[in-house]
């Protein structure tokens, strides 16, 4: 180093007699104020922390609240994919009841004019049949069942001293279920004890 930059920088060092007296009390004073910074820091870091809980709290109730919601659309489109037909198969039972009184009357009738109509009458219920059982419909069981509101509508009470209280002797007209759900109830008569 030349000697030049040497007495330079000894002339720009700090001798200890060159200072004010009052530099120990800032430099107290500064010792003072550390634990200050120190504190609000401490504080800082307590509230964020608080705040990244809350953040993670609500993550995890959003990320809850989506995955029912998943389920629950879920759910709710199988359903729609399961009970889609439910409409047009309500419509269509009310042909299968006319057949099956068609088919009951030509069976009355017995007369052999009505036997190529009867034939075509049963195959045409057969069919329709076969189409409403492979799209899961089924006829509920009523005749000799104990009454259940659930899955019939009773139409009227009769006496009986056949069949036990509360029991179905006669179906007006069938019931029908698509896939567990009852898409009409059976209409009923029901026995009634004799008085």
């Amino acid at each position: 180093m030349s000697k030049k930059k040497m007495e330079q920088a000894r002339n720009s060092e700090v001798r200890d007699e060159d200072l004010p007296d009052s530099e120990p009390e800032a430099e107290t004073g500064e010792v003072q104020e550390a634990p200050t910074e120190v504190d609000q820091l401490k504080k800082e870091v307590a509230e964020a922390r608080a705040e990244a809980a809350e953040t993670y709290d609500r993550l995890l109730r959003l990320s809850a609240e989506f995955e029912n919601y998943k389920k629950r659309m879920q759910r709710q489109a199988e359903d729609h994919r399961k009970y889609a037909n439910e409409s047009i198969i309500k419509d269509l039972l009310s042909v299968v009841d006319n057949l099956e009184r068609a088919v009951n009357a030509s069976r009355q009738s017995g007369s052999e004019a009505d036997a190529c109509m009867l034939e075509g009458l049963e195959m045409t219920l057969n069919e329709i049949r076969k189409v409403l059982k492979k799209y899961h419909v089924e006829p509920v069981e009523a005749v000799g069942q104990p009454f259940d509101p659930t899955y019939h509508e009773a139409v009227m009470q009769q006496p009986s001293e056949d069949h036990p209280d509360n029991t179905v002797i006669q179906e007006m007209q069938k019931g029908y279920m698509l896939h567990d759900r009852l898409i009409r109830p059976a209409m009923v008569v029901v026995a009634k004890a004799p008085a």
